[in-house]
């Protein structure tokens, strides 16, 4: 099962206490069974889990996140910016791995 995942968005600046809204665009063979996440790189290597769903926007302290599910986009919004936000993100996508066992039950 292919898929794909796109950030165009190489950096981006911003001010002390605003907002920013991170994108990520995606393509997947499946039409369900998938989630999407972002993470976060420290500069000591590492990754910290901010937020994630399987569909439905979802807000946790900061971090909003806005999916559009018919245009395979997934964005993240950082409102009340801090020192410590700045750093590397990244979303990731997560097929479900189906077994589908064939035959006749003896």
């Amino acid at each position: 099962m292919a898929q794909t995942v796109i950030q165009d968005q190489p950096d981006i600046s911003s001010q002390l206490g605003q907002s920013v809204t991170l994108n990520c665009r995606y393509a997947t063979t499946w039409s369900s069974y998938y989630y999407m996440f972002w993470y976060k790189l420290l500069p000591n290597g590492e990754m910290i889990y901010l937020i994630g769903h399987s569909g439905q926007n979802e807000r946790h302290g900061r971090y909003t996140v806005n999916f559009q599910k018919a245009r395979k986009s997934i964005s993240l919004t950082i409102s009340d910016l801090q020192l410590e936000d700045s750093a590397k993100y990244f979303c990731a996508l997560w097929e479900l791995t189906v077994l589908k066992v064939m035959g006749i039950a003896k």
